[in-house]
């Protein structure tokens, strides 16, 4: 196919009770601190109704400088996932500074013929973005399992793990849309406006980078999108850095609407000395293009994280503060080959 046609969506079929669910290290080490979190999370997706195993390279303790182990032992670990066919599910067990060391040693060609949902946000947001260039791949941009499943959904109110519980379920196993997704307070509108477009995105700083190598996703490819975009740590100056480079790139030109993720630990944000807001960075760099902004939504660092499935088709209000799935991301079970 051209390069410039949107890709057939390559959805992974859907999960059913009893499903293997496999936690792995995709990025970052685990420490054994974490252990316990670690523990949760497993109890979490058995609750779910799946049937849970640790990938081996998940071990507390067990390091590379900062990551779980070599890129290519990632690799080896994460498409030997990719071809066993009792593997329904990859969720990684945190984000890290690894993917981009194994984003040339992916076994896509097992991916095309059994694709599975892969979930987590922050480093494998990368992969998300990666693989959706490369083959159409719904991402499940979502909760990882340590600091998400055992950590973020253990602080909140029990009523809103019910919610999230039963909306992560039916984004693995459902196949009719989703629709609206659970707002909390803190979602704004930073500028009105309702857009539909396919939904792209992830951790800013992502975003950017994978710009710059071979898995980039065509310019075009952003035309009437939903970007959606979060960043953890860092300067207030880096985002607005990052965004202006994304405005000069020509994909803020494109896009039909933007998502705002809660910022987490950025210097320089509403502080004492006149700093900005975020809302005032992304209009600033926004300028006159009018397109709607809702900001301060869970995804990514901030947690519990709403899903995000990259590719995906949305309707987004950002005044009545709602932002709907319009398409499920798995396809039935009697649905045969890729796709769908």
């Amino acid at each position: 196919m051209p390069l410039t046609e949107l890709p057939r969506l390559l959805r992974p079929r859907a999960l059913r009770p009893g499903d293997l669910v496999v936690v792995a290290s995709l990025s970052g080490p685990l420490h054994a601190v974490h252990e316990p979190d670690l523990e949760k999370a497993v109890a979490v997706l058995q609750r779910m109704g799946f049937r849970v195993r640790r990938a081996p390279l998940l071990e507390a303790g067990r390091h590379r400088w900062w990551s779980a182990a070599t890129p290519a032992e990632i690799a080896r670990e994460l498409n030997g996932l990719l071809r066993d066919p009792e593997v329904r599910a990859i969720i990684a067990h945190d984000g890290g500074q690894t993917v981009f060391g194994y984003l040339d040693m992916i076994d896509v060609e097992a991916i095309m013929a059994d694709p599975k949902p892969i979930l987590g946000y922050s480093d494998i947001s990368l992969l998300h973005l990666a693989l959706y260039a490369r083959t159409g791949l719904v991402g499940f941009h979502a909760d990882v399992a340590t600091p998400g499943l055992g950590g973020h959904w253990q602080a909140a109110p029990a009523a809103r793990q019910a919610v999230l519980e039963k909306l992560y379920l039916t984004l693995l196993t459902g196949t009719e849309p989703i629709g609206a997704l659970p707002a909390t307070p803190s979602w704004e509108c930073w500028r009105a406006g309702r857009a539909e477009g396919r939904l792209i995105g992830g951790v800013i700083n992502r975003i950017v980078l994978n710009q710059a190598t071979r898995y980039a996703l065509p310019l075009e490819w952003f035309d009437g999108a939903v970007l959606f975009w979060e960043e953890l740590g860092g300067q207030a100056s880096h985002v607005w850095s990052y965004l202006q480079v994304l405005r000069h790139a020509g994909v803020l030109d494109r896009i039909a609407g933007m998502v705002v993720g809660i910022p987490t630990a950025i210097d320089g944000l509403d502080s004492p000395d006149a700093s900005p807001t975020l809302q005032e960075m992304v209009l600033d760099v926004l300028g006159d293009r009018d397109i709607p902004v809702l900001g301060n939504v869970e995804v990514g660092h901030a947690g519990p994280n709403l899903p995000m499935p990259v590719g995906i088709r949305v309707a987004l209000d950002a005044q009545q503060l709602t932002l709907s799935l319009l398409e499920p991301a798995v396809r039935p079970l009697t649905v045969t080959g890729p796709g769908g």
